[in-house]
């Protein structure tokens, strides 16, 4: 087939320019991305190929059922390079992300030093700004040297990647938080070290009393709790099946905002901006007094919190269990009204079939229906720009010759590994 000669081809990757930028090899970190693409490019072709009708060989035309089979192999081996491309696309982007991250940080370093010095123009240089400039020295080469050591892993965004590789908005919010009150501290520390008279120390150590930072020390406190509370709850949902999740092939900034469809998740974005409006009135504090921890008013503080409530019970209410609501056999136009027999297509209706981020073809192939004691895998069905089944409430199934005449059940198990209710159907010879 011409897939299993792609994938042949693919992993060969000899000859002149076999590890150059049109690599499709699948070791060859240059050529990832240019594979995939060309995966994917190759699988919308034949999925609108099949669609449109052509394609199909003359020993499978004369029968809608065998060709419908023919087609959804073809299209499971075609969605599975496009899938094992994307993997390696993803791999080999983590292992490139770490630079990119490492630049970022020391971006934001040399921003702050152009700040610092503009701002120093007429005011002149304090020992503020040196403890500024030396803290985000520190801070920034903490952030390279873990991000080294993480760099297979997305670098210094490693922690803030979920296990299901998807960046984590509540992860994401805690670390900043961190990395903001790590700063402030080695602000105060870089100028308790400058400092020579015994006044000037005392007012120093009294800026990290807790009656001034309280307000900023709270909402650190509740969004790395947030964070440890959201894997617990998210990963026992998986593990009772009232929740599917999908892994992805790599983070993306998007994840942030959007849930796992890629749809904007209002839970996250507000939680998102809130927190990182209450960040930039910190900074501001702290630039405006660096000698003490940035007092948060409590309004801010409590703004904030009520976001981070918002957010955590937006998880508790997010996805659900899939369920099979009805089995009926499948009628086209003309066809007279029937019961089930074997070889019968049967319409199974409910809802949350597809799981978040699983509309992809080989998400979609993963997908199985227990009829008795056979297990059917739902067939693709392409049509333009998609597929026509499986969907989200509606999985057309043959019914296989194995089955027993008689009250068999019918079960739907997701991509996601989540079961359904059983529902008993009535077949006949």
């Amino acid at each position: 087939m011409a897939v299993q000669e792609a994938r042949q081809g693919a992993g060969r990757g000899t000859g002149p320019g076999a590890h150059e930028g049109g690599c499709t090899c699948g070791d060859c970190p240059h050529g990832a991305r240019e594979g995939h693409r060309r995966a994917v490019a190759a699988f919308l072709s034949r999925r609108d190929e099949f669609a449109s009708g052509q394609g199909l060989p003359a020993a499978v035309a004369y029968s809608a059922s065998a060709s419908r089979q023919w087609v959804s192999d073809e299209l499971t081996q075609s969605a599975d390079l496009v899938a094992e491309r994307g993997r390696v696309e993803g791999e080999a982007w983590l292992g490139r992300l770490w630079r990119h991250t490492a630049f970022v940080v020391w971006g934001v370093v040399g921003a702050l030093l152009l700040a610092q010095a503009l701002t120093a123009i007429g005011a002149g240089w304090t020992v503020a700004r040196t403890a500024g400039l030396l803290a985000a020295v520190v801070v920034g080469g903490s952030l390279t040297g873990a991000g080294y050591l993480h760099r297979a892993r997305g670098g210094a965004l490693a922690p803030v990647i979920g296990e299901d590789n998807r960046l984590s908005t509540s992860r994401a919010v805690a670390a900043s938080w961190v990395l903001f009150v790590v700063y402030a501290v080695l602000v105060l520390v870089g100028q308790l070290a400058a400092a020579s008279g015994p006044g000037e120390r005392d007012a120093l150590i009294a800026g990290l009393e807790l009656a001034r930072g309280v307000g900023v020390v709270t909402v650190v406190a509740v969004a790395c709790g947030i964070a440890v509370l959201v894997r617990r709850v998210v990963g026992l949902r998986v593990l009772g099946q009232r929740l599917q999740k999908v892994r992805a092939d790599r983070p993306r900034g998007a994840d942030l905002l959007t849930d796992d469809s890629g749809r904007g998740s209002f839970a996250d974005i507000q939680y998102v901006v809130v927190g990182a409006v209450a960040l930039a009135f910190a900074a501001v504090r702290l630039a405006r007094r660096p000698d003490q921890l940035p007092d948060l008013p409590w309004g801010l503080a409590l703004l904030v919190l009520v976001s981070a409530a918002t957010y955590l019970a937006g998880k508790y209410a997010e996805g659900g269990r899939p369920v099979v609501l009805s089995v009926v056999r499948a009628r086209e136009a003309g066809d007279l009204d029937a019961p089930i027999r074997t070889g019968d297509d049967i319409e199974i209706r409910g809802a949350g079939f597809v799981p978040p981020g699983a509309q992809t073809a080989d998400r979609l192939s993963r997908m199985v229906v227990r009829i008795g004691a056979v297990h059917v895998h739902v067939p693709l069905v392409p049509v333009a720009g998609g597929f026509s089944n499986p969907t989200d409430a509606v999985l057309t199934v043959p019914v296989p010759a194995d089955v027993e005449p008689g009250r068999v059940e019918v079960q739907v198990i997701t991509a996601a590994g989540v079961e359904t209710n059983r529902v008993t159907i009535d077949v006949t010879d």
